[in-house]
């Protein structure tokens, strides 16, 4: 009989720097993360921006805060990224 071997492929993790702009969660903040993308049409950078449920496990960012934020397993329906630190405090 032959054996299988299972090999398991370690992946990057990725990672966003953001802005914090809700705290109002136990737990969870929603991070505002803005990228420069080129228009296809007229050759111009364009702001994107997107929104994303990151774990705070110790409830320590608040709104204005930069913060990055890193991949991690499914923790709900909506939040799968966790707080990995707090770059700039908000003034």
């Amino acid at each position: 009989m032959e054996e299988k071997t299972v090999q398991t492929v370690k992946t990057a993790k990725r990672s966003f720097v953001g802005l914090v702009t809700s705290d109002k969660m136990d737990k969870t903040v929603v991070v505002t993360v803005a990228t420069k993308k080129m228009d296809r049409l007229y050759k111009k950078y364009v702001t994107r921006s997107k929104k994303y449920m990151a774990h705070d496990e110790t409830n320590d960012a608040h709104v204005g805060d930069t913060v990055r934020i890193v991949e991690c397993r499914p923790l709900s329906k909506n939040k799968c990224w966790r707080v990995a630190e707090i770059v700039e405090r908000a003034k």
